[in-house]
């Protein structure tokens, strides 16, 4: 059965306007009242490369149609949102997210679940975290198989465990489209539990994986340091990000409101 349903099957948002989230303030606002209300959640974070696979790949569409909370995750992503007219939206990367979200765990005694990478990064995000913000409880550390299918019985089994731990907000660090599949999928199996997806940030906070100083963050040039310390695996990548370029700044400007009540 397909996770989309008739009401998602229906959904015909442009990949820009899939962000209805404009900042990381908004989105910890709106998960705190989740976390309060005993609701379930699901948070993707729509950068470029995402948008290439939204092309490709129905049930990744399909799945990230499916979530709750998308917030902008690269400055491509909130320049061509401001050329839409949609000045409020800000960067907020789905690494940077990890932090503030586990504090909010910690602070309303939410369990949370870790689910990806490795065992090992696993169990050292999880010291980490816990180091960090006193008071976590971490009730699950899940590192699937190699070739881990988010679609198939062994991904029900994993969010099945994740619930029987007790956990509140599982992060999924799978990659796309793995992570976002498995969120929406678990949304629908679980609907108390909250579904972060964040790629290799448990990787930068285990230290397996050093992510680029903050002044080249600033100068939004974080792309460029990922491509030139990992060219063979991103290089292609990046240029099938920069060829719709194009085609999304000429959309923006099309869905750019002409009667002046773009917000500031």
């Amino acid at each position: 059965m397909s996770i989309l349903g008739n009401r998602l099957e229906k959904d015909t948002r442009s990949e820009l306007e899939l962000v209805n989230f404009s900042s990381e303030r908004a989105l910890l606002s709106a998960i705190s009242t989740c976390l309060d209300t005993e609701q379930g959640f699901s948070v993707a974070t729509l950068n470029l490369d995402h948008i290439v696979k939204l092309r490709r790949n129905p049930e990744f569409s399909a799945a990230y149609r499916a979530h709750t909370h998308v917030v902008a995750d690269g400055n491509p992503i909130v320049w061509l949102s401001h050329l839409a007219g949609r000045r409020e939206v800000r960067l907020a990367p789905g690494s940077e997210l990890i932090a503030p979200l586990v504090a909010l765990a910690a602070g309303k005694r939410a369990p949370i679940a870790l689910l990806g990478s490795t065992e090992p990064v696993l169990r050292a995000a999880a010291e980490r975290l816990q180091v960090d913000h006193p008071g976590l409880e971490v009730v699950a550390c899940l590192a699937p198989a190699f070739g881990f299918d988010p679609t198939g019985a062994s991904a029900d089994d994993l969010l099945d465990q994740i619930a029987d731990a007790g956990a509140r907000i599982c992060f999924l660090a799978l990659g796309a489209p793995k992570q976002e599949i498995l969120a929406a999928r678990g949304q629908a199996r679980h609907a108390h539990i909250g579904f972060v997806s964040i790629g290799a940030g448990l990787d930068f906070i285990a230290g397996h994986q050093t992510r680029a100083p903050v002044w080249v963050r600033r100068l939004a040039m974080e792309w460029l340091w990922r491509m030139l310390t990992s060219p063979r695996r991103l290089a292609r990548r990046y240029l099938d990000c920069a060829l719709i370029l194009p085609g999304l700044a000429a959309a923006a400007l099309a869905a750019r409101p002409r009667n002046g009540s773009a917000k500031p």
